[in-house]
């Protein structure tokens, strides 16, 4: 066995040996996502899980009260913020909490700066979820196109926990060379991020539209049929917050012509993509709120 194998088997299990030790989903998230995937779940189901944690039930009122809704009266009712936020968001909301929990931290951020990665991440999310509803997805469906691009970076950061040095050296070559990040990468870890994402999923039990998106925005032809659209959009929109340069997660240099073909394919227009910036920087401001946890 040659020394590169074993330098890149050892840095897997380095990352793997770090994905592990972080922590698990607390029991009341774990029982809200299992409650919200049952299709016969009502909001009072909801509703007694979530009011016994009041960290939990903070965040959905506090979501229904923000500026995200603009609702004109203040709501107090839980059942009644369920009702109206709807549960899908209610997953999302709880999944987003647990995973910005677990990784949104300060110290997670060494190699690029913590408040431009997320405000990349919730770029992505907006873009995600505002291309998705010009491709007419059902208003239910689209938070999940949201939290899709708000998590489609995650894997970043292990990479960047575990090989500060080295991942300095992968942004400078792929600065040198203006090539995307993710090759620089391969070619230093024999590993990338969208890799990593999927060792992360695969920890926290995501659903497959998560792990997809987490493993394959920068290649979503390899995503299954039936994830196809909503990781072809997260790509899309990871290239708008790229070229907006809105925010950063250290990808200077996306893969431009895929991205266009991939458009083509999903027949959105550069015109229809560069009307939504000024529509995607008001939208940022209001979905903040999901970022409660990385303080």
């Amino acid at each position: 066995m040659d020394k590169d194998t074993i330098s890149l088997e050892k840095r897997i299990k380095r990352v793997q040996n770090h994905i592990s030790r972080m922590p698990s989903f607390s029991t009341t998230i774990t029982k809200v996502l299992e409650i919200c995937n049952n299709p016969a779940t009502s909001p009072n189901d909801l509703n007694r899980v979530i009011s016994l944690d009041p960290v939990l039930t903070g965040r959905v009122l506090n979501l229904i009260n923000s500026a995200y809704y603009a609702l004109p009266n203040q709501i107090t009712s839980l059942t009644r913020a369920i009702i109206m936020i709807g549960i899908n968001t209610v997953k999302n909301l709880a999944l987003s909490t647990a995973v910005l929990g677990s990784m949104g931290r300060k110290g997670s951020f060494q190699a690029f700066s913590m408040d431009d990665f997320w405000t990349h991440s919730i770029c992505v999310g907006v873009t995600a979820k505002l291309l998705a509803g010009i491709k007419n997805v059902p208003v239910t469906e689209r938070e999940e196109y949201f939290v899709a691009g708000l998590l489609h970076d995650l894997g970043k950061i292990p990479l960047n926990n575990c090989f500060n040095d080295d991942y300095v050296l992968a942004l400078e070559l792929s600065e040198k060379r203006d090539a995307p990040l993710i090759k620089a990468e391969m070619e230093i870890f024999g590993v990338d991020h969208g890799m990593v994402g999927g060792m992360i999923a695969d920890k926290w039990q995501l659903n497959t539209s998560m792990n997809s998106a987490m493993c394959h925005h920068h290649n979503p032809e390899k995503a299954g049929d039936e994830n196809r659209q909503l990781v072809g959009i997260v790509a899309i929109a990871n290239t708008c917050a790229n070229i907006f340069r809105i925010g950063s997660s250290g990808d200077a240099f996306p893969q431009d012509q895929e991205v266009f073909d991939l458009m083509g394919e999903m027949e959105i227009e550069q015109e229809t993509i560069s009307g939504l910036k000024q529509t995607i920087i008001e939208e940022i401001e209001k979905a903040k709120i999901f970022l409660a946890n990385t303080e």
